[in-house]
């Protein structure tokens, strides 16, 4: 699959890969600071933004996706980095085409299963009429997300209309499991330079998952954002980017 993409400037690339609901537009003003001399690419996963939608997703699909959108742009490696579940779909691409990714930064997530969440959430989305104003729309969403800045960027993959959901919602509902999940990859290694970042007031990376990162990251480092929580180029975007800035200088 070919995913859609938003580019700026010329260089040496760097991929950004959003989180679940996310966007490659999300990433708009880390994107146009990053091009400064680079030539960054941010991709809608699939079943996000403008990609195709897709029955199911899983990380070894993800990152084939990834994969071959970068050859079909005549890109022979890259650096890579990626927020939530785009973390993991950069994780399983060093992995499975380690050839493809040059450095590796990884937002505030790490390389395991984390317990079921999201159900609530997207039989939610799923139960929204499809001509539902956004007022009707948040009030529907709020039993099941109580925060409003959440709901707010979920909402933003309505369709402008308000005619429904621009995602690929039913392939997303079917894949959350193996989005939660992390595959089992004994022996898998990716042995360049890969710096894991943790929003302060995250516990998505926990120090007990450190030494299972080294197995298939040995040259892992790690960072932490004060102030942040999970999203953290967007709680503390002046660090994340100077962060991201001091890790992919040429």
């Amino acid at each position: 699959m070919i995913l859609n993409m938003v580019e700026a400037g010329e260089g040496r690339p760097l991929v950004l890969l959003h989180g679940l609901f996310g966007q490659a537009r999300n990433f708009g003003a880390l994107q146009r600071r990053l091009a400064t001399g680079r030539r960054v690419l941010a991709l809608d996963m699939p079943n996000h933004g403008g990609s195709p939608h897709a029955p199911a997703m899983d990380y070894p699909s993800m990152a084939a996706d990834v994969a071959e959108t970068l050859r079909a742009q005549g890109i022979p490696a890259a650096d890579v980095m990626g927020h939530s579940m785009g973390g993991k779909a950069a994780m399983m691409l060093a992995l499975t085409a380690p050839g493809l990714v040059e450095r590796l930064l990884v937002s505030d997530i790490a390389p395991i299963a984390y317990p079921p969440r999201y159900g609530d959430l997207v039989a939610a989305m799923r139960a929204v009429p499809a001509g539902a104003a956004r007022g009707e729309a948040d009030a529907a969403l709020a039993p099941a997300e109580p925060d409003p800045a959440v709901r707010a960027f979920i909402l933003s993959n309505r369709r402008p209309d308000g005619s429904g959901w621009r995602i690929g919602l039913e392939g997303i509902s079917a894949s959350i499991g193996a989005i939660m999940d992390w595959p089992v990859m004994p022996g898998a290694r990716f042995e360049g330079p890969v710096l894991f970042v943790s929003g302060e007031r995250s516990s998505y990376i926990r120090a007990e998952n450190r030494p299972g990162i080294r197995e298939a990251f040995p040259a892992a480092r790690f960072l932490t954002v004060k102030g942040a929580g999970h999203w953290v180029h967007a709680d503390q975007p002046e660090s994340f980017a100077a962060v991201a800035e001091g890790f992919f200088r040429d």
